[in-house]
């Protein structure tokens, strides 16, 4: 009589491949190291929420500006169906409901205001709600005396939407420009891929930019130029390490490394924390 151990099955999602070296790792092993292979720090994708966790203090975090949703203004249809169904399945892939969340809360004390952009859905496109979401973060930062820190990521404009969307590049240009006349610090922080119109504007505005090791950064892609100038490019272009060595960016941050390095650059560029303030010095009035 033939004995026989039946295979096991094994659980959906315990395992992961790595899309740079290939090595198999534990999803959990990467999600406790930031979503970072712990075999070669290739940095993977996250989505907007998980950065706000990463970056603001544990408790602080007050989303806003969640109520505002994109809608298919223009009808827009190809022949993969409507901008309307696909909305709503980027909604229920993603698990948010638009390519930017926003909140409040403190980075190692400091109060900021924070946009996190999100690649998960719809590629991380700038429509007309993402730029308004991060002109209200912007709005609220100026109203509330603090820095603005967005972390950057996107394919480009939301072509459903037209010329609504690039209309968002101008948007929040400007409200960038009143936080910089106000003296209010803003960070940019590039993660791979930032590409199209949110390279071209709020992305490319950061009193000091930061960018994640390896990330792609431009307007354009490099097959794109490549293909127009037919003209062999040089090698890692267009990556941060490149940008780093022309003057693009300021920095290359590891993700393990972020929330300490921009609470460093706070500690130089922002008000001070609360519990830091200066006491009022005591009267020194004479006798007369």
């Amino acid at each position: 009589m033939a004995f026989f151990r039946r295979k096991k099955d094994i659980p959906q999602g315990l395992w992961m491949k790595c899309p740079s070296c290939g090595q198999m790792q534990f999803t959990k092993a990467v999600e406790d190291n930031l979503s970072v292979c712990p075999s070669c720090d290739f940095h993977l994708k996250v989505n907007g929420p998980t950065r706000l966790a990463q970056l603001l203090d544990e408790g602080s975090i007050d989303r806003f500006a969640e109520e505002l949703e994109p809608v298919d203004v223009l009808g827009f249809q190809d022949e993969g169906g409507s901008y309307g169904e696909k909305l709503a399945k980027s909604r229920q892939k993603a698990g948010v409901t638009e390519a930017v969340s926003v909140a409040r809360g403190t980075l190692d004390g400091h109060p900021v205001t924070v946009a996190a952009m999100d690649f998960s859905f719809r590629g991380g496109s700038m429509g007309v709600v993402v730029g308004e979401r991060i002109a209200q973060a912007a709005d609220d930062a100026f109203a509330r005396k603090v820095p603005l820190i967005v972390v950057a990521t996107s394919g480009g404009a939301r072509m459903q939407e037209g010329a609504l969307s690039l209309m968002q590049m101008a948007k929040t240009s400007a409200v960038l420009a009143r936080l910089r006349e106000a003296g209010l610090p803003y960070i940019a922080i590039l993660a791979d891929p930032c590409t199209g119109g949110v390279s071209a504007s709020f992305a490319a505005l950061g009193d000091v930019t930061l960018a994640e090791p390896a990330a792609l950064i431009g307007f354009a892609g490099p097959r794109v130029i490549q293909n127009t100038i037919r003209t062999q490019l040089p090698e890692g272009f267009q990556r941060s390490e490149f940008l780093l060595q022309k003057g693009y960016i300021d920095r290359i941050v590891h993700r393990r490394d972020m929330k300490k390095d921009v609470g460093m650059l706070l500690d130089y560029l922002g008000p001070k924390r609360p519990a830091e303030a200066e006491e009022p010095a005591p009267a020194t009035g004479t006798d007369g």
